[in-house]
């Protein structure tokens, strides 16, 4: 727990640096990003009763309850909705993405999350003012473009010669959890398994959302922005390399 602990520490310090003294608070925004994940486990709390409103303007995404609630699932895990890898499949809603409101202030993203634009679209009777604060943080200064990092038909990274080497360097911070070959932890269940390496396959827009922001409720695995863009397509094609099953 320490080496964890110490690994979340060194995480932080070397994002502070990249970002300076007077950027917002890395925390913030990385806490945002998960918000935007899964906002009921990131803040412990029971999901609201039946679907989000705005659910019932589409009718080719056939989740309930929870899962409509969650951000990524109408704005995707790519931040571009109905534009990005959520433009066709189970998950394809008709909704816009995020990833253009990083032009806005702060104060115009905040109000667009308590329903400025759209009532139905009202985030502050479960978010508390800070909650609000993250997430706005996060759509400013945390989303990016995986298009520059993915090939979306493929499923692999856009660069032509990804270093595996360099990826199985970076990896071996996240093999003290997930194990050398990404298996101590499985996503999915008994039946169905998920490791890391099924889902760098299955949905990279994903895999890369947790590098960079953490995961959910859990604050054992911080995010890793700092990473430069060569350093994910790497790390992402090492990733695709482990075992799915």
């Amino acid at each position: 727990m320490l080496a964890k602990r110490g690994l979340m520490v060194l995480a932080f310090g070397l994002l502070l640096g990249v970002l300076g003294q007077n950027a917002p608070d890395p925390w913030r925004i990385q806490r945002g990003g998960q918000l935007y994940d899964h906002w009921i486990k990131a803040k412990g709390v029971e999901a609201p009763a039946g679907d989000h409103p705005l659910w019932a303007l589409q009718n080719t995404n056939t989740r309930k309850g929870t899962d409509t609630w969650r951000c990524k699932e109408c704005h995707g895990w790519d931040y571009l909705g109905k534009d990005g890898a959520y433009s066709s499949g189970s998950h394809f809603t008709g909704f816009a993405g995020v990833l253009q409101v990083r032009d806005k202030s702060l104060e115009e993203i905040l109000a667009l999350l308590k329903g400025s634009k759209n009532p139905k679209h009202d985030f502050s009777p479960y978010l508390s003012q800070e909650d609000l604060e993250d997430l706005a943080l996060f759509l400013k200064y945390g989303t990016w473009d995986p298009r520059t990092a993915v090939d979306y038909k493929a499923k692999k990274p856009l660069k032509a010669n990804p270093d595996l080497v360099q990826g199985r360097s970076i990896y071996r911070v996240c093999a003290s959890c997930h194990g050398e070959d990404g298996k101590n932890i499985n996503f999915g269940t008994e039946e169905a398994p998920e490791y890391v390496g099924t889902l760098a396959k299955d949905n990279p827009q994903e895999i890369l959302h947790k590098i960079r922001i953490g995961q959910s409720g859990n604050f054992v695995m911080p995010g890793f922005s700092f990473l430069s863009l060569d350093q994910l397509q790497d790390l992402l094609a090492y990733l695709q390399t482990l075992p799915s099953k």
